[in-house]
């Protein structure tokens, strides 16, 4: 196995833990107004995701950061030929975090509302919008001769595309669910488990469309594709035994199963050209140079365990239930 399709495989894991991990606080930011009715509710929320969300989204950066480094064409050509979609996810994300950080500043019911929906509105389009960058992935854009990425909102806004932004807003409430059903007690907990039934009835179907359209589509990822939607059910089952650990464990083995489908349907053409497959940007055209591959590859060895190592310690000091009383 050559560097280049190494460092496809590290994308990938970074893009996975990314959306496992970022999944539910993106769930959790949405459920914000049906979960957490009341100040003291929507509290609760907040902190189930307070410790970690900002440590999630270092997923992100270095996702981002490697293909930049390990695949500079495969790099400018996603950001510039989905500029406006991924430059709404980066503006909500902003406010997201802003949101997080202002809401408690000033004691206000109408400050607090403000800021709450930035909250929602700062994670229901990235839950959507990555959705839609993949699904226009794996469906390919207008790259002629020249490598030049040509694309319009309409082209963006295809019927799959706009499937497989469904999906992963439709997944990700559902993970968000199980996790405030894991991870809080009280009123907060009990709608959660009955949000997650109501989600539960979207994502299955939802989600077993995209990937069935994409599995037709690139003819890989069978496996993976069937995996997902057994773990989606198997999700269900166990929260509606108030087995929330294991149900909130399915549904991210469920995310990983999609990420699967999702870059098996990537390798080895990064990004099919709708002009000509002749066009095509392959791995192997996108890769930088072998020395720098090599580089990235010892930096990796050396930074990417301590990363994983303190994100999962900082799970395990911050794993007790959350729960607000009222004032």
């Amino acid at each position: 196995m050559d560097l280049a399709t190494v460092w496809f495989l590290a994308i990938a894991l970074l893009w996975t833990g990314y959306l496992v991990l970022e999944g539910f606080d993106f769930g959790v930011g949405m459920l914000l107004p049906s979960v957490g009715r009341d100040e003291p509710g929507r509290r609760t929320m907040i902190n189930a995701i307070g410790p970690v969300w900002d440590g999630n989204e270092v997923w992100l950066i270095t996702a981002i950061g490697a293909m930049f480094a390990a695949f500079p064409a495969w790099y400018a050509a996603v950001l510039s030929g989905f500029y406006l979609p991924v430059l709404l996810v980066v503006v909500a994300l902003v406010f997201r975090g802003v949101a997080f950080e202002y809401r408690g500043k000033i004691d206000s019911p109408a400050w607090r509302r403000r800021w709450d929906a930035a909250i929602v509105g700062g994670s229901l389009v990235p839950a959507f919008g990555w959705g839609l960058v993949f699904a226009n992935m794996l469906r390919g854009v207008e790259i002629g001769a020249d490598g030049v990425v040509r694309s319009s909102l309409p082209d963006l806004l295809s019927p799959y595309a706009l499937l497989g932004g469904l999906a992963t807003t439709a997944l990700f409430v559902l993970h968000g669910a199980l996790f405030l059903g894991l991870k809080t007690d009280g009123p907060v907990r009990q709608r959660a488990r009955a949000a997650a039934r109501r989600a539960a009835f979207v994502a299955v179907p939802v989600v077993g469309g995209f990937l069935a359209w994409t599995v037709h589509d690139r003819g890989t990822g069978v496996v993976a594709a069937v995996a997902a939607v057994v773990l989606l059910l198997a999700a269900v089952g166990c929260a509606a035994r108030r087995r929330e650990g294991w149900a909130f464990a399915a549904t991210a083995t469920a995310v990983v199963a999609v990420s699967v489908v999702v870059f098996t349907g990537l390798h080895p053409e990064l990004l099919p050209s709708l002009v000509d497959p002749a066009y095509a940007l392959t791995v192997a055209d996108a890769s930088s140079a072998p020395y720098t591959l090599g580089i990235l590859s010892a930096v990796a060895a050396v930074f990417l365990p301590l990363v994983i190592g303190y994100q999962a310690w900082s799970y395990w000091v911050f794993r007790k239930r959350v729960h607000v009383e009222a004032a």
